[in-house]
């Protein structure tokens, strides 16, 4: 399934790892390993972030994309699970609120 990854970057070891010249291999390193849709860097809250479109296939394979972020960066990582339009076509809106919509 498709998930949203968003990662907070703290300002150490980040800035450390940029004045040591060894950021661009090991966020290249994470790139090719977690094989990202879709990878943008940004500014999140005030401090570096990232956003990319994963594939998860099962759970347990959450770490995988998680502890790269985590052991290199000490980041925060949060996941969203994404919906595209077909999915939210499939979703059975209609149903849901009959059922759900009415007082019980």
């Amino acid at each position: 399934m498709k998930m949203l990854l968003t990662v907070e970057f703290p300002t150490e070891p980040f800035n450390s790892l940029v004045r040591s010249g060894k950021i661009g291999k090991i966020i290249g390193g994470i790139l090719e390993t977690i094989k990202p849709e879709t990878a943008y860097f940004t500014e999140h809250d005030g401090k570096r972030g990232g956003i990319f479109v994963i594939d998860v296939r099962a759970s347990s394979d959450v770490p995988s994309f998680a502890e790269p972020f985590y052991l290199n960066f000490e980041a925060e990582c949060k996941f969203r699970i994404l919906m595209s339009p077909e999915d939210l076509q499939r979703a059975g809106l209609d149903d849901l609120g009959k059922k759900w919509g009415s007082s019980f």
